[in-house]
């Protein structure tokens, strides 16, 4: 889950598609019961994140979500991380680890879910603000959303992975935002991370052409300040360098014949900002 995991290995970036799995309807089936699964664990915990609870707690609760819906959290034991979801908090760009860090007022935390059911991975992330948020922090949480959704909404056949990461580009650098390009979306279904790799930056019509059937997400992090990432030392959390706030939003998608099908909508709606 660092840039040198082959989830993130941009080495292994394939523009031409080569090595990018299609997917039929039995397969669309299974991602839509894991996509709803990891997102209606997200709509619970949009009920229990508060101040003075500890990223622990939340993901003890993520933890006992999947005991009671017949699922594994697939970060489990992935390559050696212990606990059931990432949590990152105001700086921390991704894979922040679950531990005794307060939720204080005035935070925002990321938590990133996902599900193995019956074989398929649903694989989604979300902001949650901690009580009152600085509009700052607001803004970013709205952009941040907003640059996954244009980045989905140039998802169709004969499209390319290029125009994804444009649109997100264009938009987030339009707001004087940046966006992060040490991690990328993923190829998923079966596997929890495949190919291709989903640049959330480029130029329209490069990189391999989307096809029917393809299944990836889309999961863009924004930061308020420069693009520049730091890994720290338990070798997972990823830090802004200048200390700026970071947001992320993940959807798992599967492309259709005119577009595409967000597999982790939230099915209570609580997945879009803004937070009042």
């Amino acid at each position: 889950m660092t840039d040198q995991d082959a989830d993130y290995d941009l080495g292994d970036y394939d523009p031409a598609g080569r090595n990018i799995k299609i997917h039929g309807p039995e397969d669309f089936e299974g991602m839509r019961k894991a996509g709803h699964l990891s997102a209606s664990c997200l709509d619970m915990l949009a009920r229990e994140i508060k101040p003075g609870m500890t990223t622990k707690d939340i993901d003890d609760l993520v933890f006992q979500y999947g005991m009671d819906h017949d699922a594994l959290p697939a970060t489990l034991g992935y390559r050696g991380f212990r606990h059931s979801c990432c949590t990152s908090v105001n700086h921390v760009v991704c894979h922040g680890i679950p531990g005794d860090r307060v939720l204080r007022e005035g935070d925002v935390v990321n938590v990133d879910v996902t599900f193995i059911k019956d074989g398929w991975h649903g694989d989604t992330n979300r902001m949650y603000p901690v009580g009152n948020i600085p509009r700052k922090a607001e803004r970013l949480c709205e952009i941040t959303y907003e640059s996954m959704m244009r980045g989905i909404a140039a998802v169709k056949p004969g499209a390319t992975l290029g125009d994804i990461g444009a649109a997100i580009q264009q938009y987030a650098e339009g707001e004087r935002c940046s966006v992060v390009r040490e991690f990328c979306g993923h190829g998923l279904g079966r596997v929890f991370h495949d190919a291709p790799n989903v640049l959330h930056y480029g130029r329209s019509g490069e990189g391999a052409v989307l096809r029917e059937g393809m299944f990836f997400t889309i999961e863009p992090m924004i930061n308020a300040g420069r693009p520049n990432v730091k890994i720290l030392n338990d070798g997972w959390t990823a830090v802004t360098r200048d200390r700026s706030l970071s947001a992320q939003f993940e959807h798992s998608i599967g492309v259709t014949k005119d577009g595409a099908e967000i597999f982790t909508k939230s099915p209570a709606g609580l997945d879009c900002p803004p937070y009042g």
